[in-house]
């Protein structure tokens, strides 16, 4: 059953590159700055994996302050710039990408313009084109089924065929609620000694934290003897 999928679907950030961590961080400064006083922890709690229209309506549901309107601007502008500067690929992504033999994709809550351009920094952009989907084609996003099911539809993989690889909370609950395996993938920097069992409900099929395992757990994914 591990190696019984027509398509794996990647979440994008936390998962594929290392920018979690980079996220939270420029957010807690950010939101410091209009005396919102939030810590690593929260962010990954609340806010990660979701779509950043959620993250402003959680924070005003939450602290009764409606962020200014040039907020979303200079926070976006100033995260580009430390992706710029510090954006990895998270380690052993390229060499499990270039061994499979089933066909695999993106479904994220960020942007398009924000995953091209993270694709190209850390060379990404050969070995997925434009096999992404993003929030904004979908009217609902995670936790909702509807990213992933767009993403299945368009490779033309029914859901109960597609394996996603997923690091947030509600990115798993989508992914179970589309009807498909999920994995949680645990070994990006935001998640480090951070334990969210609890607050997962529902739990994934599988978890690991490096990309060496992947086809340990999935054989049947990967050309054999490679």
């Amino acid at each position: 059953m591990r190696g019984d999928f027509d398509l794996v679907i990647f979440d994008f950030d936390g998962v594929l590159v290392d920018s979690e961590v980079i996220s939270a961080r420029m957010l807690v400064a950010e939101l410091a700055r209009h005396r919102i006083e939030v810590d690593l922890a929260y962010i990954a709690r609340h806010f990660l994996g979701r779509s950043y229209p959620v993250v402003l309506a959680q924070i005003r549901a939450e602290f009764g302050i409606d962020l200014p309107e040039g907020f979303e601007a200079a926070y976006r502008a100033r995260l580009l710039a430390a992706f710029a500067e510090e954006l990895v690929i998270m380690p052993g992504v390229r060499a499990v990408l270039e061994r499979m033999v089933v066909p695999f994709c993106i479904a994220t809550s960020s942007s398009e313009q924000r995953v091209r351009s993270s694709m190209r920094m850390v060379g990404l952009t050969e070995l997925f084109g434009d096999r992404f989907t993003t929030a904004s084609e979908v009217t609902r996003g995670k936790p909702a089924p509807d990213l992933f099911l767009r993403a299945a539809e368009k490779a033309g993989v029914a859901p109960s065929r597609c394996l996603v690889i997923e690091d947030s909370l509600p990115g798993i609950r989508g992914a179970l609620a589309a009807g498909m395996q999920v994995w949680h993938f645990r070994g990006g920097s935001h998640l480090a000694g951070l334990d969210l069992a609890r607050e997962l409900q529902v739990a994934p099929q599988s978890h690991f934290a490096h990309f060496d395992e992947l086809p340990h757990l999935a054989p049947g994914l990967f050309r054999t003897g490679a």
